[in-house]
């Protein structure tokens, strides 16, 4: 990356400081960040006063709460200004799915307030949502499995004559069960639905092999970088715990044509399957970098880095190769802190370290 980095005297606030088994991308991308060389604070907006990022000393400089994406555009400004009271704010990176749609409609009203996001519009946003990438993307010669829109439990009793048993059962923003019968089938979309609420998607399983691919797209249908991976180590929830970059033509032109259509502008990640006959399917498209976004750094492209300088007006040339075979496998471990750090976050909804 071009700019003399350790230059920008810049706070960047990050979100999603959560750990553990479903982690959130905010940890990653901080480090990411920090390993970027950026003379810069860093502040994490957290929504539970339990993420774990919150307690990992010289993650962040500062905390502050925030409400939660349902509250609304006017409890989020309400908040915002008063952090900004405290600290002003140059660049922000949302790295939850809920949030992202709420900071690209408030894009002018940051931007007043001097923060500055690399985020794609609304329209290209929304053509990424699960339930119109089938019909979206064939039409443009992007294949997607065979998936049907439910809106009602009832749809579940005629749904092996559209999509024959075993198959997929997502909720719109998350989580994604097996369904091997119609009464698994059941069980699942009452324990998503009681999470996500409606509508659910039934999905075709496409057998073969499984890749995600990190990019961040310019904005005009090209990429500034793009680390492809594939899965070694895989939780009983389908989460990626290790993963190693993969090197594969069609499967990065695959990905620089969904990119083209959309002219995706931010980070993202792609899920893609390859099917036993070697056609690639797009599965899902995160509208956010994933928490294994440091496998891409650790492969030469740090990505984090390039979205702040994007975010910042920087010009950014198309990143470095990444290195295949760079691997990452997922620690957990244990951090000790005093609850008085957590009360003080429970108590003031915000965490100044001196």
């Amino acid at each position: 990356m071009n700019p003399d980095l350790s230059k920008l005297d810049i706070t960047i606030a990050v979100t999603g400081l959560k750990t553990g088994d479903n982690p959130q991308p905010g940890v990653p991308v901080i480090r990411s960040i920090r390993a970027a060389g950026f003379t810069c604070r860093i502040v994490g907006l957290v929504y539970d006063s339990m993420e774990s990022g919150i307690y990992l000393e010289g993650l962040v400089d500062q905390v502050y709460q925030m409400p939660y994406p349902s509250a609304g555009a006017d409890a989020f400004l309400t908040r915002l200004d008063h952090i900004l009271e405290q600290t002003p704010l140059d660049v922000i990176i949302p790295t939850l799915d809920a949030e992202v749609i709420l900071y690209i409609r408030l894009a002018d009203e940051l931007k007043r307030r001097g923060i500055n996001t690399f985020l794609p519009t609304e329209e290209c946003f929304l053509l990424r949502d699960k339930t119109k990438l089938a019909n979206f993307f064939p039409p443009q010669g992007v294949q997607v499995p065979k998936t049907v829109l439910l809106t009602s439990i009832s749809q579940l009793s005629g749904l092996q004559d559209e999509i024959a048993y075993p198959l997929i059962i997502k909720g719109r923003y998350y989580e994604a069960y097996k369904a091997s019968n119609w009464e698994e089938a059941v069980k699942h979309f009452h324990s998503i639905q009681q999470r996500w609420g409606l509508p659910l998607l039934a999905q075709k399983i496409v057998p073969g092999d499984e890749y995600n691919i990190v990019i961040v797209g310019d904005g005009d249908g090209g990429i500034i970088g793009m680390v492809p991976q594939k899965k070694l180590v895989i939780t009983d929830k389908g989460k990626g715990f290790g993963g190693v970059v993969v090197k594969s033509p069609s499967l990065e032109e695959f990905a620089r044509k969904i990119i083209s259509i959309l002219k995706w502008r931010g980070p993202c990640e792609l899920e893609i399957m390859r099917g036993l006959d070697g056609t690639h399917y797009l599965i899902e498209i995160n509208p956010r970098f994933p928490a294994w976004v440091r496998l891409a750094e650790g492969s030469g492209q740090n990505q984090p880095a390039a979205v702040v300088l994007k975010a910042l007006g920087k010009e950014v040339e198309e990143l470095p190769a990444c290195k295949t075979g760079t691997m990452f496998v997922r620690h957990a471990e244990d951090i000790i802190a005093d609850i008085s750090v957590m009360g003080e976050v429970s108590a003031k909804s915000e965490l100044i370290r001196r």
